[in-house]
Parts: C-alpha cells; structure tokens; sequence
C-alpha cells in the first residue's frame, strides 16, 4: 500500500501525516507513506483543499484532517 499525504508543509499536513503514521502503525499495515509538496503534483490528483490523502494513487480525504478512528477506517476499507 502506498499512502501519500498532499500539502506544502501546513500544520494540517503535517497532522495528517501523523495521524495516517499511528492508524498504519496500529493496524500493522504494509505501507509507505510519502509527503508530497509539490503544488503540480497535488493539482495532478484534482486536489483543491489541502491536506489530502491518497491511498494507492485515490484521493481518499481532502481539505480535513479525519480523526484517528476514522483514518482507521478508512484505510482498513481502502486495503480490502
């Protein structure tokens, strides 16, 4: 599972990128998860509102940061 985690660097970004990090972790997932900052590339993924998350190449969240449950979630239904 690749994760990538959009946004300049924001104290939203880097939230997400913590929150994805403990729900991976607590769920014992094989995955990597990448900081994207590069505004084309976000652009690239239809993004408007950072942060968001993509999860093997499908903008999963955008514009919030889902708390720890919810991410949880959202990656277990992503990985199945």
């Amino acid at each position: 599972m690749i994760i990538k985690v959009l946004g300049p660097g924001c104290t939203n970004c880097k939230n997400l990128e913590r929150v994805t990090s403990e729900a991976v972790t607590a769920l014992g997932l094989d995955a990597t998860i990448e900081k994207v900052e590069d505004y084309a590339l976000i652009a690239g993924y239809g993004v408007m509102s950072t942060p968001a998350l993509v999860v093997d190449e499908k903008v999963v969240v955008a514009g919030r940061v889902p708390k720890l449950a919810e991410m949880r979630t959202l990656l277990v239904a992503t990985a199945e």
